[in-house]
């Protein structure tokens, strides 16, 4: 029997992340994200930087599959971050299941 192919690539996990302050309130993050890619029907979309309440502070877009490259670092800059933030949450999302996946926490520095 097969199976639909959505179903055998998963959700989006970040494996790996980091943040790095570029002045002021800015930083700029960089996320490591495994998912197997499909191809466009089925592909790891975007990732985003939470606060610890949820708050979306920013969103990476991700416009093409990475079939071929698992698993692929991509970087978001300028992402204001308030300086009383303890951490940060990157999650990544797919085309198919949204999100879902492992997620990845950044506990910042006290400023």
């Amino acid at each position: 029997m097969m199976l639909p192919t959505m179903a055998l690539a998963g959700e989006a996990d970040v494996v790996s992340a980091t943040a790095t302050p570029t002045g002021g309130d800015r930083w700029r993050i960089e996320a490591t994200v495994r998912h197997a890619d499909e191809g466009w029907d089925h592909y790891a979309n975007a990732f985003e930087v939470l606060d610890p309440q949820g708050q979306v502070l920013g969103v990476r877009e991700l416009l093409h599959p990475h079939v071929n490259e698992q698993p692929f670092t991509r970087s978001l800059s300028g992402v204001v971050i308030p300086p009383e933030t303890a951490f940060i949450t990157i999650r990544a999302k797919d085309s198919v299941h949204e999100y879902g996946g492992a997620e990845f926490r950044i506990d910042l520095p006290a400023q």
